[in-house]
């Protein structure tokens, strides 16, 4: 059998995998993001007790492997009497990961905001929240925007990881179809072909925007 024949058996399990962790990738990023906003605004209070655990939030969840977070909520967390699904305990961790890396993204693209805007803002008696809401925030995130990206396509290639947890997602489908035929060779090779036709398109993505907001 060729290879174009065994890709052509191998996909339709491998779309499913696929779909799966596409699906991790939205549930990462659609509670991820936000709670990157928070620490990243939470890292600057004035208020120690809430920088100081926005901090140890945003540290320990760069510091520690992906890996480590994802396998400490499946199988640490029930030794706490606490038991989770594992696309749950998948979800969770790289909700952290991607909560604690874009966070440090969003807070330099906050910081990035020219110092005469703020200066202006005081001068126009604004409050620290309505500086934050029209001025800080519209343009600290577009600047944010190519990195945020590139995180996004981190967090969908570390997808692959809740295959240790045994999350039907990409890599845990090729890896059942190698275990079964041991034509590994041929299903990685299409595992990462699906791979790179999410993350390269997504890459090009963040080179335009990059090069669109230097010209601006």
């Amino acid at each position: 059998m060729s290879w174009f024949d065994s890709w052509v058996q191998y996909f339709p399990q491998l779309f499913d995998g696929l779909q799966v962790s596409l699906l991790l990738t939205a549930v990462a990023l659609l509670f991820g993001l936000p709670l990157g906003l928070l620490l990243a605004i939470s890292v600057q209070s004035p208020r120690r007790v809430v920088r100081a655990i926005a901090l140890v939030i945003v540290e320990v969840g760069r510091g520690a492997p992906a890996l480590v977070i994802l396998q400490f909520a499946y199988f640490g967390l029930p030794s706490a009497g606490i038991v989770l699904p594992a696309f749950l305990a998948a979800s969770l961790a790289l909700v952290w990961s991607t909560g604690a890396y874009s966070s440090e993204v969003m807070r330099s693209g906050l910081n990035a905001v020219p110092g005469g805007e703020l200066e202006a803002s005081d001068a126009l008696g604004m409050s620290r929240r309505d500086r934050m809401r029209f001025i800080i925030l519209p343009q600290g995130l577009r600047i944010a925007v190519p990195a945020l990206i590139g995180i996004a396509i981190l967090m969908f290639q570390s997808t692959a990881l809740a295959y240790s947890i045994g999350v039907r997602e990409l890599l845990s489908q090729a890896y059942s179809i190698g275990s079964s035929n041991f034509d590994y060779l041929t299903v990685l090779a299409l595992a990462g072909v699906m791979y790179a036709a999410v993350s390269v398109p997504a890459t090009w993505i963040t080179v335009g925007l990059e090069k669109r907001i230097a010209r601006g």
